[in-house]
């Protein structure tokens, strides 16, 4: 798994048409009569969980498809800015609307038909089935935190515009800025460069495929910080990763997720759930299916009530 920066593994997607899609709102509504009470999940998603531990989970590590469904979040959600407002985002376009056509979408054509089929299968939406399954791969991840993740956007069939993704090669200061333009701070964008713990990238330098971006790539811990700023052999680091490390703002927020898992789970988990609404006005109307995710496995439970209100900050 690899992104262009923050996350980027080629299969053809099975052509279904979009008309064969439901969305999950409010068509899930008759699955579960209770589906309208925002403290109730359709247990549909419970259903859907079980099929992707079996995807993401293997030998007690993480699998090949947990770090792409991962990556599929950012590039889905992450090519929103908010001068987009509650449009864009996280909306499926990026299986829906031909995007895994475009070069930094390279390597999500297995995961994107995977997810779209389960959608099918489940009659819900696509969007929803993105974030819920990166949610999901993050917390079957040993010792990732379970994020807040709401359901019931709207699919839809528009590109996202070009340009909105971070270029591995880009400098740091411009890579800074487009997040700030997303609305992520110093300490958001550290935290989330951090997804590359259980990174293998494929496309940044193709003879050096399948190399990691930290020691432990099953496993979702902090040790990509401290080898990112120190490589250890046969640990490949983004060129981006290794700027934004020192950068004069990002840099310090960076370094202060070395040894320190407790931190930078809560912290992930918070700008995640963010990205998670990028395009969404607000989670009226939707409904919060955290609970039909697996359960952390940290000791320490180190998932922190989230503040996130629906609002884009």
């Amino acid at each position: 798994m690899h992104m262009t920066i923050l996350l980027l593994l080629p299969i053809t997607v099975s052509a279904l048409s979009f008309s064969s899609l439901r969305r999950s709102t409010p068509d899930n509504s008759a699955l579960d009569p209770l589906f309208r009470r925002k403290d109730r999940c359709p247990t549909v998603w419970t259903t859907i969980s079980k099929d992707l531990t079996k995807m993401f989970l293997s030998n007690g590590e993480c699998t090949a498809d947990a770090r792409a469904a991962i990556r599929e979040v950012f590039h889905d959600c992450g090519a929103w800015n908010k001068a987009q407002g509650a449009k864009g985002g996280c909306d499926g376009s990026l299986i829906l609307a031909g995007e895994l056509s475009r070069a930094e979408n390279n390597g999500l054509q297995d995961i994107s038909a995977k997810l779209k089929a389960l959608a099918v299968k489940y009659g819900v939406g696509v969007a929803d089935i993105i974030v819920f399954a990166g949610s999901h791969a993050v917390v079957t991840c040993p010792g990732g935190p379970q994020v807040q993740t709401w359901i019931g956007r709207k699919d839809s069939t528009t590109p996202a515009p070009d340009g909105l993704l971070p270029d591995v090669h880009a400098s740091a200061d411009s890579l800074f800025k487009l997040f700030q333009e997303k609305g992520f701070d110093a300490v958001e964008l550290a935290a989330l460069l951090g997804a590359h713990s259980t990174s293998k990238q494929s496309f940044v330098d193709t003879s050096k495929s399948t190399q990691p971006q930290d020691s432990t790539p099953g496993k979702w811990d902090v040790k990509y910080y401290a080898e990112t700023l120190s490589p250890p052999q046969n640990v490949f680091v983004f060129p981006s990763d290794s700027k934004l490390a020192v950068h004069s703002s990002v840099g310090k927020e960076f370094k202060g997720f070395v040894n320190n898992q407790g931190k930078w789970n809560g912290k992930f988990a918070d700008a995640l759930t963010k990205m998670g609404l990028f395009g969404v006005s607000g989670t009226n109307g939707m409904v919060d299916c955290t609970e039909a995710l697996p359960k952390s496995t940290n000791s320490k439970r180190e998932m922190r009530a989230n503040s996130i209100d629906g609002s884009v900050r």
